[in-house]
């Protein structure tokens, strides 16, 4: 039995994904879809010694471990904490990169509200050591995804901790930020945008 972060204590634990909604579902299955394309991407890249990057996993916290053989032990409970950091890290031609990737369903505009503090902050003190850090977003209804770099991104969260914004338009990433070919091979080829744009700029200690 496996429990999410932020249930309410009269929550019962899930048990049948069965009972799940069909919003939940088709909430989980988005994500999914989105992370596999970049899961498959970065498993392009690094069959092709272009770059090492990978998802970093869960952290999990064991509760309840069961031993029903001296030699075995099985997990009978445990919650998945929130991550500190961001999904993806790894290497690219010596530089470090670090990012964060996120979909929305609103032709639009992306919410703010959808980026948990610490990934924000944890993208911006990447950048201002050095690596090469960012924010995916995808509009996944017209299968359109740009990347945002950790100085804009800063900007917009500070406008939003203030309130005076509480998302980004997509004019503003089409203005701000890099829109990601996506194709088969790679699916999503974030390191292009990074190869075009952001390697031919100099870094300085505010980040890209």
């Amino acid at each position: 039995m496996i429990n999410y972060p932020h249930k309410k204590p009269t929550d019962s634990p899930i048990r049948n994904q069965t009972s799940t909604s069909k919003k939940e579902v088709d909430f989980g299955r988005r994500g999914m879809s989105f992370e596999d394309q970049i899961e498959k991407t970065n498993a392009y890249y690094l069959t092709r010694e272009k770059a090492v990057i990978h998802k970093k996993p869960t952290p999990v916290q064991i509760v309840k471990v069961n031993y029903p053989k001296r030699s075995a032990a099985a997990i009978t409970e445990a919650y998945f904490k929130t991550p500190s950091t961001t999904d993806f890290n790894g290497v690219y031609d010596g530089t470090y990169i670090d990012f964060e990737a996120k979909e929305t369903s609103n032709k639009t505009r992306f919410p703010l509200a959808n980026i948990h503090e610490h990934q924000a902050k944890h993208i911006v003190a990447v950048a201002k050591q050095g690596g090469c850090a960012f924010l995916l977003i995808k509009f996944t209804t017209l299968s359109e995804v740009y990347l945002l770099m950790s100085d804009r991104l800063d900007t917009f969260w500070q406008q939003y901790k203030r309130g005076e914004r509480k998302s980004i338009s997509r004019d503003e990433l089409m203005e701000h930020g890099h829109q990601v070919p996506e194709g088969v091979y790679p699916s999503v080829d974030y390191l292009k945008v990074i190869d075009d744009v952001i390697k031919t700029k100099p870094y300085d200690k505010d980040g890209y």
